[in-house]
């Protein structure tokens, strides 16, 4: 396959899958001011001339003159050799002169390839809301300070792509334009750098991995006044998981100018007429999941011998529940399975059968399941199942009847990762 290019198999998608709905919950749920969007991969050219991507989103690339002839980012390279001429940090050779490389893929719309049939994947979620502004402002009945949510998929063609799912050309991205009054910029701006640090928290990333950084007056993009990134301290060290921009209103500003159509809001009982200004929370859903199993990761000795399990927030957990019959027989098997249908309509389940049950214990606690129900020779007499924690080991009675409401109820619960205790 192509390098930096990865599939995700089943838990991978049921995870992701999480990581994105707690966002949307997050979002949408949560709140009433925020409405969703599902805008289009591919755009009107003209979108990437207002946005500034056509002309200004490029990397500075060199290339080794020595024997790896690899590439690399400048940028990268003079942040790791702040000091003296730059080396290739491989082979040691020569490197060329850096040039300009434009990160979008290029693509032709419709059945002739010209020049005038020339489109590009997008290489942000953020422009297709904007696009979509007017449309969202009349439709919801909403008014500034409200914003638009989406995610998606984006790409860009990257110089040095690596770190697993750390940077690929192809992610999905969880962004947000918040539209605010002009005045109430800073105010917002704070508001969801606090909100999207607390998000990763409460679904159990340990604080201490966790800093919001401030952008340097040199790094902020030419649109930006301020910029936070929420990052995450990886066995590769502390990079970006999230960034939170105070885009100002050069976005609306820039499509109004190049479409032509009035971008504002225009208060109905005043009369005043601005352009919003934007905060936006822009996160990868990729990086996210990636973090979040890092953090869970983790290893101990239970009675003697090892235990490798993932410490996932409940609600992250791509199995919930995991059903088990003790042995192969007497009814314990018909009895667990009647159960496991029962759960599945609750919450994901699942119903292992096959090895010891303490294979099948550690199997799903390498996935992540909280919960594991063992149907036993108790449960053909009275109708009660062992319920055993991921986390704390810890193993209860409870009738078959109330273990549908108490894993329900147990997934409401505030969760704090025992990595915390």
């Amino acid at each position: 396959g192509l390098g930096s290019a990865y599939d995700y198999g089943h838990y991978g998608v049921l995870l992701k899958t999480n990581v994105k709905n707690e966002w949307w919950r997050a979002m949408i749920q949560e709140r009433d001011d925020i409405v969703a969007l599902d805008s289009a991969i591919i755009l009107h050219p003209k979108t990437w001339e207002a946005s500034g991507h056509l002309g200004g989103f490029s990397d500075p690339l060199v290339q080794c003159l020595g024997k790896c002839k690899q590439r690399f980012r400048e940028d990268h390279l003079r942040e790791a050799q702040p000091e003296g001429e730059l080396k290739c940090p491989v082979c040691g050779g020569e490197l060329t002169p850096p040039r300009h490389f434009n990160l979008m893929f290029k693509t032709h719309h419709g059945p002739v390839e010209d020049e005038g049939s020339e489109v590009y994947l997008r290489p942000e979620t953020a422009q297709g809301i904007f696009l979509n502004f007017k449309n969202a402002l009349q439709t919801s009945r909403k008014r500034p300070p409200f914003g638009i949510a989406q995610v998606g998929k984006s790409f860009r063609n990257e110089i040095t792509p690596g770190n697993f799912i750390f940077r690929t050309r192809e992610f999905e991205q969880m962004e947000m334009e918040f539209f605010v009054p002009p005045d109430a910029a800073p105010e917002w701006y704070d508001h969801w750098k606090d909100e999207r640090r607390r998000w990763y928290e409460e679904l159990g990333i340990r604080p201490d991995h966790l800093r919001m950084r401030e952008h340097d007056q040199d790094e902020l993009s030419h649109y930006s006044s301020a910029t936070a990134d929420v990052e995450y301290l990886f066995p590769m060290g502390w990079s970006e998981l999230e960034g939170v921009a105070n885009r100002g209103n050069f976005d609306l500003t820039q499509h109004a100018q190049f479409s032509g159509e009035k971008l504002q809001y225009v208060d109905s009982a005043t009369g005043d007429r601005y352009v919003p200004h934007v905060i936006e929370p822009a996160a990868g859903a990729d990086r996210a999941t990636l973090a979040f199993m890092v953090d869970a990761y983790d290893e101990e000795q239970v009675e003697g011998r090892e235990r490798v399990l993932l410490r996932l927030h409940p609600r992250l957990a791509p199995v919930k529940v995991a059903v088990l019959p003790l042995v192969n027989k007497d009814g314990q098997p018909e009895k667990a399975r009647a159960i496991y249908e029962d759960l599945r309509k609750r919450m994901p389940a699942e119903y292992d059968a096959g090895g010891s049950i303490g294979k099948r214990y550690r199997r799903q606690d390498e996935i992540g399941t909280p919960w594991g129900v063992t149907v036993d020779h108790q449960t053909m007499d009275d109708d009660t199942v062992t319920l055993r924690d991921r986390d704390s080991l810890d193993q209860s009675r409870i009738a078959i009847h109330e273990l549908g409401p108490e894993l329900e109820e147990r997934l409401i619960r505030p969760w704090h990762s025992p990595k915390l205790c």
